[in-house]
């Protein structure tokens, strides 16, 4: 292989790490939606794979190899299926417009890569401890399967030209996944770590605060409540004035419910955007229990 070829593709897919690094954090801290944040991680590792494509590692004369599989197998393993598939677009994208006789089997490999990655991220969710090397390791195995079943979709010819480049695809596929895979995924581990982190933070800070509010209101109000049902006892032959003491009572009835469900906050939820309304918490849904988040990535 040449040399020279194999640093240019590491330096691609290191120039993807450190995008992924800064990229993460940043739609860490804004709570991205998973569509957008498909789109922005998915459009970033289709680029660093069209870029593995052009730069292709010569293995012989007239024969050439490249990584484009690697960056598609990686986001998915991190990101899940949306991101891959945003990722494998591109690629697929850039392959067509190549054309050639080789075109349907490359689609098999990009597509085919996806299918196979989405599996082991799955695996990897359920199994609850993070992606670790039985992952990595399962990954790189299977998108060289995959690698080995494009060829064959060419036929003889394919299974020709495997036999001349198997190796070196070992190579890039075993380096790429098995070693570029444990790196990304302590990228998203350190990620998610200090994000997990921040929120505690502010959890602690919101539910401190909230619990102090909360007592300082609660003893006016037990007066208030207490002055509104003496009241309504001395009102009761007054409409009018019984009226305005029972509104005045459930409004009471309604700071109560508040205050309590000040003191139980378990987590921070938001209340939806509204235009000329500044972001704010919601009180009953961050002090109900959290939803348990989807296994499928």
């Amino acid at each position: 292989m040449d040399a020279h070829h194999v640093i240019e593709a590491a330096g691609i897919i290191a120039f993807g790490l450190a995008f992924y690094s800064y990229a993460r954090a940043w739609l860490d801290r804004r709570r991205a939606p998973w569509l957008p944040r498909a789109a922005v991680t998915g459009l970033a590792f289709g680029a660093i794979a069209v870029l593995l494509m052009i730069s292709r590692i010569d293995v012989d004369d007239g024969v050439a190899v490249d990584a484009r599989l690697v960056p598609i197998a990686l986001i998915a393993l991190v990101e899940g299926a949306p991101a891959a598939l945003v990722a494998a677009t591109a690629a697929a994208v850039y392959r067509v417009y190549l054309g050639g006789g080789g075109m349907a089997a490359g689609l098999v490999g990009i597509f085919g890569t996806v299918l196979v990655s989405w599996g082991v991220a799955v695996w990897a969710r359920r199994d609850g401890g993070g992606i670790r090397l039985r992952h990595t390791v399962t990954l790189s195995v299977a998108v060289y399967a995959v690698t080995a079943l494009s060829f064959a979709v060419l036929g003889g010819r394919g299974l020709t030209l495997f036999a001349r480049v198997w190796h070196p695809l070992l190579f890039v596929t075993v380096a790429g996944i098995g070693v570029v895979g444990r790196l990304i995924s302590d990228i998203a581990e350190a990620q998610a770590a200090e994000t997990a982190r921040r929120e505690s933070e502010a959890m602690r800070a919101v539910t401190s605060l909230a619990r102090a509010a909360a007592h300082e209101i609660n003893n006016p109000l037990m007066v208030v409540t207490g002055a509104l049902a003496l009241l309504s006892r001395h009102v009761a032959s007054k409409a009018d004035a019984a009226k305005f003491a029972q509104r005045a009572q459930e409004g009471a009835e309604r700071i109560t419910e508040i205050v309590g469900h000040m003191t139980r906050l378990t987590h921070l939820e938001r209340m939806p955007e509204q235009t000329g309304v500044p972001e704010m918490l919601d009180i009953r849904k961050s002090s109900e229990p959290p939803a348990p988040p989807p296994l499928m990535p």
